[in-house]
């Protein structure tokens, strides 16, 4: 019940202790996860927002740029000056040594034929007039087409012009160069995880992804989700992954420039910053709980034990008030007791005097007259002896001081035992420490204790055993072992042994008051006196006496 009690109370303090110091750890916790989730992304959507416009701006310059110089070339030159292929590979060389990104040039008149051509492609004498391109720059002046395959079957897209001159139109037109441009476009691109690309408003790609798609092929998402301006959103991919997506329109709202990026992998610094949060969190926790557990066990351990010493000492408070008790009922009740037995001692003397004349001993009872007698005697001797311990008791058994050497009163006491052993066939061995000093003690009462025990361990063997007797120092005590190999005694009597009249031998052959006078003698002189017993195993008795040294004389 004690066990259940004080596991009951261990466990509701590190309950308690626990709620109250995880409670505002959490709220902590979750406020700070919380923000930071909601600064994280807001950082990551502002940084690859910001990245999509500037970059859009400068691809935007960069069509700008080759469209302007093209546009200047066609004005600052007439149409029999484009034609003359000397003439139009020396501008060619101009315009890529101005601004680059060039793979060729052509000018095709407003029928559609092309007339003069400079470039790594055999397109001179074809005729666009059927191409879609060709009616966009004749309608609008100046164009910049979509990605296309075209004569050449190479996706590739075009920046063309129209001048007037006189009453006759022409086209100057120039491919751009697309690995060019492509890495311009990827040079948006963050991380492992990053990939920029361009794609028109039909959801085509205007070139090639960093992964999977290829040029030409469709977008997997919809362009309507990208509004005015730079938007970011967050959706899947074909695999299932979240990313964020990024668009800035450009070119006139005709292109879209499109930067995705895995949101953990922009966010890695701020993610490490989060698992140093939680990690510092989870430390602390298992600091609470450690240090609640370790501190509450302690806590209760000193309770538990300030308990049991408590408890103990009740028990020893309640064992001398009994044994005070006992001791002046003691002296009253052997007093009493000794008259009518020395009474029933004369009167058995008398009657066996009776027996001896010869008037009885012709009776035909007289054998069960005589067993009778011998019986009243045993039980009377067994009388006697109860009371005189009991008037021993009663008058305290104070210690007379003397020098005593434990190892030969050991030794002395052993000798008065040794025939009673032997007829017994019990084997009594020493193992006493030399070093043992001279005490100031009471040898009678310490012989009296000797005998008594070792006499309970032959009486315990009855028949073929050992008896181990050992006397050793240890520190300021001398103790005194006494170990049998006889049966044991139960555990559920292991508390009474030293209660006074409580036996384990049978009916008629014990007192139950040696252990007791045992116990109080010890006690008198200053220590005390253990039993280890285990049924089967055998019992041992360990006195421990503290060393007084005798005063000179």
């Amino acid at each position: 019940m004690k066990t259940s009690l004080y596991t009951n109370l261990q466990r509701k303090i590190i309950t308690i202790t626990l709620l109250v110091s995880f409670a505002p750890l959490f709220i902590l916790g979750a406020t700070m996860y919380y923000q930071f989730s909601v600064l994280s992304k807001d950082k990551t959507e502002e940084q690859i927002k910001y990245r999509a416009r500037a970059q859009a701006q400068a691809i935007d310059l960069f069509l700008k740029e080759r469209t302007a110089i093209l546009s200047a070339m066609a004005d600052t030159h007439s149409f029999n000056d484009m034609i003359d292929e000397k003439n139009l590979s020396y501008i060619f060389e101009v315009m890529n040594l101005r601004a680059g990104a060039f793979v060729d040039l052509g000018v095709i008149d407003n029928a559609g034929q092309h007339l003069s051509y400079v470039g790594p492609y055999n397109l001179r004498g074809l005729n666009y007039y059927q191409e879609g391109w060709f009616g966009e720059v004749m309608s609008k002046g100046v164009y910049i087409s979509d990605v296309y395959k075209g004569f050449r079957q190479l996706p590739h897209f075009i920046i063309a012009v129209r001048r007037w001159e006189g009453q006759r139109s022409w086209i100057l037109r120039a491919t751009i160069d697309p690995d060019i441009f492509g890495s311009i476009v990827l040079s948006a691109q963050i991380g492992k995880t990053g990939d920029a690309y361009l794609i028109n408003k039909a959801g085509v790609y205007q070139t090639h992804p960093r992964f999977g798609a290829q040029i030409l092929s469709e977008f997997n998402l919809n362009t309507k989700l990208f509004g005015g301006g730079t938007t970011v959103v967050e959706e899947k991919d074909i695999h299932g992954k979240k990313l964020l997506y990024a668009g800035s329109w450009l070119n006139n709202n005709k292109w879209l420039l499109v930067i995705s990026q895995e949101p953990a992998e922009q966010m890695r610094r701020l993610f490490a910053l989060r698992n140093m949060e939680i990690a510092i969190i989870i430390l602390g926790i298992f600091a609470i709980i450690l240090t609640t557990v370790f501190t509450t066990r302690l806590t209760v351990s000193h309770l538990r034990d300030s308990d049991a010493k408590m408890n103990e000492l009740n028990a020893q408070l309640i064992q001398s008030d009994k044994l005070a008790a006992l001791g002046k009922m003691a002296a009253g009740v052997a007093h009493e007791i000794n008259n009518p037995l020395n009474i029933i001692i004369q009167k058995t003397g008398w009657m066996e005097d009776l027996l001896a004349d010869e008037e009885f001993q012709n009776s035909e009872n007289i054998e069960e007259y005589k067993k009778s007698l011998e019986k009243i005697d045993y039980h009377v001797e067994r009388a006697r002896k109860v009371v005189h311990n009991m008037l021993g008791f009663a008058r305290k058994m104070e210690p007379h001081l003397e020098d005593v050497d434990i190892n030969g009163t050991l030794n002395r006491t052993i000798d008065m035992l040794e025939n009673y052993a032997r007829t017994n066939n019990i084997d009594i061995q020493t193992d006493l420490d030399k070093d043992i000093p001279i005490i100031a003690s009471d040898e009678a009462q310490l012989q009296q204790v000797f005998m008594n025990l070792i006499s309970n361990s032959i009486d315990a063997i009855g028949k073929d055993g050992l008896i181990k007797v050992e006397s050793r120092r240890i520190d300021e005590n001398i103790n005194i072992a006494i170990k049998d190999d006889g049966p044991g005694i139960p555990h559920d009597q292991l508390k009474k042994v030293f209660d006074p009249f409580f036996t384990t031998k049978h009916t008629g052959k014990g007192t139950g008051l040696g252990l007791w006078i045992c116990y109080s003698i010890i006690e008198k002189l200053g220590g005390n006196i253990s039993l280890d017993s285990k049924v089967g195993k055998g019992t041992g008795f360990t006195i421990s006496i503290p060393i007084v040294i005798p005063e000179k004389k």
